[in-house]
């Protein structure tokens, strides 16, 4: 696989919860931060969704909106709108005047990713990917948002692998427009656009074992080894050798929660000579021991 398809297999996203917005007249309501990804497709009308210490942003309809964690935000109708507190539902949601036809519609939605490796996401992405519906890609992600509906709707066999597949899609789709939509210039996308880096980057995941330098990506990035680690730096946001420790690192938490495999197949998985030198590795980065981040489940050594 390519990088961005290892690191979206590695999130592994699933448990997606849909739901109908819908709303009439003036209103306004406010959410407190959780930690969960969600996405909204606006269908009819528009609102105005605000974050603590930025401007409002109006949501029209054709707009799909994807917050990799939900900060805490306010959403109405009209800015400046008095906006009443409210707690996440999996169920439908109707806003403002109870009567009437709906002025407003969207569909609402949130999923899990692996919690050990959340911190991948959201190193990749800014707080918030806004897609118009000028941008062309809006029907791709309507079409898929549907069938999550349906699928979170229906209680058939294989759903919760059905609907993780589905969600890897829609990630992958908001991750190929982040960086043009939003104007990020670092990250793995951004080296991903770049020929020479995105060489680089798929010889890496490629051989997550091999003893990498500086000097032998160089090589296959076909520059000098200064000019090479100084554009991997200012694109990537890293050194290649530091962006390497991280993905072992991701990988090895992974293979930690599963539970299935020993220190030393961990560690001659990713590269490491031996279990004292993965351990080792592993303490010195996250401050706790493999064993211990194995048995409280992610919950030490995390970050």
């Amino acid at each position: 696989m390519d990088p961005l398809s290892d690191v979206i297999a590695l999130l592994r996203p699933s448990t997606a919860i849909s739901k109908p917005i819908t709303g009439r007249g003036r209103w306004g309501v406010r959410y407190a931060a959780h930690d969960e990804p969600g996405f909204t497709l606006i269908l009819k009308g528009a609102c105005w969704i605000t974050f603590a210490g930025d401007a409002p942003v109006k949501l029209e309809k054709g707009h799909f909106l994807l917050l990799p964690s939900t900060p805490a935000f306010t959403l109405g109708s009209h800015t400046g709108v008095r906006c009443e507190p409210r707690d996440p539902t999996d169920m439908p949601v109707r806003h403002g005047e109870q009567d009437g036809v709906a002025d407003f519609a969207a569909l609402g939605g949130t999923f899990r990713i692996e919690p050990v490796n959340a911190p991948l996401l959201l190193a990749l992405l800014p707080r918030m990917i806004h897609i118009p519906a000028s941008a062309g890609r809006t029907d791709r992600l309507s079409r898929m948002i549907e069938l999550i509906v349906d699928e979170c709707m229906n209680e058939e066999p294989g759903k919760e692998m059905v609907l993780q597949r589905m969600l890897e899609v829609l990630l992958i789709e908001a991750l190929r427009w982040q960086d043009i939509a939003t104007g990020v210039d670092a990250g793995l996308l951004y080296g991903l656009r770049d020929p020479a880096l995105a060489r680089v980057l798929r010889a890496m995941h490629a051989d997550v074992r091999a003893a990498w330098t500086v000097a032998a990506l160089a090589k296959i990035a076909g520059l000098s080894r200064s000019a090479f680690a100084a554009r991997f730096a200012e694109v990537i946001g890293c050194g290649p050798i530091e962006y390497l420790a991280r993905w072992r690192m991701a990988l090895a938490k992974h293979a930690l929660i599963g539970g299935s495999k020993t220190l030393d197949t961990i560690a001659d998985e990713i590269g490491y000579e031996s279990a004292s030198a993965f351990s080792t590795a592993f303490r010195k980065r996250l401050g706790c021991s493999p064993g211990s981040f194995a048995r409280s489940g992610g919950a030490v050594g995390a970050a």
